[in-house]
């Protein structure tokens, strides 16, 4: 079979090996069905306008993109490819050398004479993937303060990344199923959930203190480093005072 213009469609004529010209002589149909037609054939292709030539079986041909992919490996290697990606408009003509294995064999068309072959889903792996992804969404949303500030939401990262039970209650932060922090979450603002718990309330106060320090740290240095970046560019801008000259 040898592939026209896609404009004025192919003619069905000289097939390859194994082809029949049985119901098909003088058919004209347009390219993009004659490459669907023979997904899975072997197939050679010529393009313009660099004129060259591709030899190999037909993987897919998409007609809403105007693409087909013709894989080009010698087939020794199961698994193996080397799929070349090719605009429809640029095909000159195409020549039918061999039909797929179902076709030769007189058989339907099934998954299972794919090439490369296809492999059943694991359904219960992907439910279980889909159900762990929904968990985690959930996870992630319920360690999310509501209305609450930066510093806030760093404080309770900071509390959940050592203590796994810390949760939101309103925007109290409540550590360890022993401690609440109200805002705005000062060593002050911690409170016993159970009375006399002094043991809990000092260890939660420590850590507060601490991870509050971390913050006015952080805070500290981002500052100094926006105030030289702009300080440097003050210096380089316009107007700014050159070398002086003289002694």
């Amino acid at each position: 079979m040898t592939g026209g213009k896609r404009n004025s469609g192919i003619k069905q004529s000289n097939p390859g090996p194994g082809v029949t010209n049985q119901g098909m002589a003088n058919a004209m149909v347009p390219l993009e069905q004659a490459l669907s037609d023979v997904v899975g054939a072997r197939v050679r292709i010529t393009t313009n306008p660099a004129t060259s030539t591709i030899e190999g079986i037909v993987f897919t041909a998409d007609p809403i993109t105007n693409l087909v992919a013709v894989n080009t490996a010698d087939g020794k290697q199961t698994g193996a490819g080397n799929y070349h990606v090719i605009p429809i408009s640029r095909i000159q003509s195409f020549e039918l050398l061999s039909l797929p294995p179902s076709a030769q064999s007189g058989g339907a068309t099934s998954f299972s004479d794919a090439q490369p072959s296809l492999h059943a889903l694991d359904i219960r792996a992907l439910k279980k993937r889909e159900a762990d992804a929904v968990v985690e969404m959930q996870n992630a949303e319920a360690r999310r303060g509501k209305g609450v500030t930066r510093e806030a939401q760093d404080l309770f990262n900071a509390f959940i990344r050592t203590m796994p039970t810390t949760r939101w209650d309103g925007a109290n932060i409540i550590v360890a199923d022993a401690v609440s922090i109200a805002p705005p979450y000062r060593v002050d603002d911690c409170r016993p959930l159970v009375a006399g718990d002094t043991a809990a309330l000092a260890r939660i106060r420590k850590v507060l203190e601490m991870e509050r320090q971390k913050i006015e740290f952080r805070n500290a240095s981002a500052a100094i480093g926006s105030a030289n970046t702009f300080s440097r560019s003050a210096a380089s801008g316009p107007g700014a005072a050159g070398p002086r000259k003289g002694g």
